[in-house]
């Protein structure tokens, strides 16, 4: 039987963080299933989810520790189960630009909370505007859509909201 552990590892960037995460995870004899990973100021930060055997897992689980405390990260690892099937959903990807100001992100967070709708994956940043400088906002992001809601009513109902917050947004199925 399969069991499956989430990773949670932050530290101070440096090379070499990924192989040695990844190569614990393949000399104990587990898969590794899904990793997200981004560098955050100086900071380092991962989650990863790996399956196996319950004592690769466990031994796994070890050197893990071991490791993490030899690269300097903070770890938090967790027992999952896979994910179950869900009601019928079509994963929709949202893309925002803006000219960056505070509640963006809990604006657009909110606008799906308030629809029951889950957000799988988001990731924004903050840049520069090219030949202005003006500080802007990006957000990507990819909402679970129940099989319920017309597509063309969210669409309409999402840029209306966008438009009276003066945000650059589409909304389009996930590829």
């Amino acid at each position: 039987m399969q069991e499956y552990l989430v990773i949670s590892a932050i530290g101070e960037d440096k090379p070499g963080i990924i192989n040695a995460l990844s190569k614990v995870a393949t000399q104990n004899q587990c898969n590794i299933l899904d990793t997200r990973m981004t560098v955050l100021g100086g900071e380092f930060a991962l989650l990863m989810m790996i399956s196996g055997q319950p004592d690769a897992i466990e031994s796994a689980s070890a050197a893990l520790n071991a490791t993490a405390d030899r690269l300097g990260l903070t770890t938090i690892l967790k027992r999952t189960q896979p994910r179950k099937a869900g009601a019928s959903s079509r994963p929709y990807r949202i893309e925002v630009v803006a000219i960056d100001h505070p509640g963006i992100v809990t604006e657009i967070a909110g606008f799906f909370s308030s629809r029951d709708m889950n957000i799988e994956e988001m990731e924004t940043g903050a840049y520069a505007a090219a030949h202005t400088g003006t500080p802007m906002f990006s957000l990507e992001m990819t909402v679970n859509i129940p099989g319920t809601v017309t597509i063309a009513g969210l669409k309409d109902a999402f840029i209306a909201f966008c438009d009276e917050r003066n945000l650059d947004a589409t909304i389009e199925p996930r590829r």
